[in-house]
C-alpha cells in the first residue's frame, strides 16, 4: 500500500510541474509581430523634379488616368514605402485574393495584371488654400525592391516577395503572385514609372496648378470609410478602415514641400533636372 501511495504522489508532483511548465512557457512566449509601414521622406525629398514631357496615348498611365496625349507640364516623383515592423507584411497571390472576392485587388487590364487597392494615396497640396489635386497613379503591386538602409533591426533579413503574378491569357499561363514586404525592405516606385507624377496643366481634368509653393503628401496604407459592401478588413483607433495590419497606423504620412516654376522646360527645375526625358513608360 505504501508503495502505491508513493507512485500516486510520484504522479501528482509530475502532472502539476507539467501544468507549471506549460504555464510559464506560455506566460513568456513573445507576442505575435506586425508589419509597419512608413514613406522615406528622404527619398522623396531627393527624387523628384517638375518639367515638361510628351505622354503616348499607348501609355498606361494616359488611358487609366484619364489623361490627353502630348505634352504636359508634369512633377514626378519616387515614393519607397518601408516595414519597420516586427514581421513581413505578407499578401500572397493576388488571383486567390481576387477569386475569392475579399476586395483587396482589382484586375489592370491595360498593365494585365492585379493591382492592390488603397495602398498608397499621393497628393499635391496648395498650403494656401487645401486644394489638392491627385496623381496619375492607379495601383500598386507590393513586393521588396529594396533594402531599407536606417532599419535599426537585422542587416541580413531575406527578401521573400518577388512576384506582382499574373493571370493567364489566351497565349501566356498564369504567372503565381507572393506580394508582400519583408521586415526592413521597401516597396519602391521610382519615377520613371507609370503614374509617378502629377498633371499640372489641365491635361487630365483636374484644374492647372499655378506656379507657387505646394506640398506632396504621402500616404501609405490610408484610412478610408468603407462604402456598402465593401470590406474593411483592418480599423484603427478612430475607426477608419484599412487594408493591411501594422502596429502604428499614425506613422503612415509624410510631406516635403516643392516649387512649381511656370515654364521648367524638358531639362525641368528639382533634384533630378537634367535627367533623360522618358521614351518608354515602364510598367509597375
Amino acid at each position: 500500500m505504501k508503495r502505491w501511495t508513493t507512485v500516486f504522489a510520484a504522479v501528482i508532483v509530475l502532472i502539476i510541474g507539467a501544468a507549471l511548465t506549460f504555464q510559464k512557457a506560455k506566460a513568456i512566449a513573445p507576442a505575435p509581430g506586425k508589419p509597419d509601414l512608413i514613406v522615406d521622406q528622404k527619398r522623396l525629398l531627393q527624387n523628384w523634379v517638375v518639367r515638361d514631357e510628351k505622354l503616348s496615348a499607348s501609355a498606361c498611365s494616359v488611358q487609366e488616368g484619364g489623361i490627353t496625349p502630348g505634352e504636359h507640364k508634369l512633377v514626378r516623383f519616387t515614393v519607397s514605402t518601408p516595414n519597420i515592423g516586427t514581421a513581413d507584411l505578407v499578401v500572397g497571390d493576388p488571383t486567390i485574393h481576387f477569386e475569392n472576392g475579399d476586395g483587396l485587388f482589382e484586375f489592370a487590364t491595360c498593365h494585365r495584371h492585379f493591382h492592390f487597392r488603397h495602398y498608397s494615396l499621393y497628393e499635391l497640396i496648395d498650403p494656401a488654400t487645401g486644394h489638392t489635386w491627385r496623381a496619375a497613379k492607379r495601383g500598386f503591386c507590393m513586393i521588396d525592391i529594396e533594402k531599407f538602409q536606417e532599419f535599426p533591426g537585422p542587416a541580413n533579413n531575406a527578401r521573400n516577395y518577388l512576384s506582382c503574378g499574373a493571370p493567364a491569357t489566351a497565349t501566356e499561363p498564369a504567372i503565381p503572385g507572393n506580394q508582400g514586404i519583408s521586415v526592413g525592405w521597401a516597396d519602391t516606385y521610382v519615377w520613371q514609372l507609370a503614374g509617378q507624377f502629377f498633371v499640372l496643366d489641365g491635361g487630365d481634368g483636374q484644374d492647372p496648378v499655378p506656379p507657387g509653393a505646394y506640398i506632396i503628401r504621402i500616404t501609405v496604407n490610408p484610412p478610408f470609410t468603407a462604402a456598402p459592401g465593401e470590406p474593411c478588413p483592418f480599423t484603427d483607433s478612430m475607426g477608419f478602415c484599412h487594408q493591411l495590419p501594422e502596429l502604428n497606423y499614425f506613422n503612415n504620412v509624410t510631406e516635403i514641400q516643392i516649387d512649381i516654376p511656370d515654364h521648367p522646360g524638358k531639362q525641368g527645375v528639382g533634384p533630378l533636372k537634367d535627367q533623360p526625358q522618358i521614351t518608354t513608360e515602364p510598367i509597375d
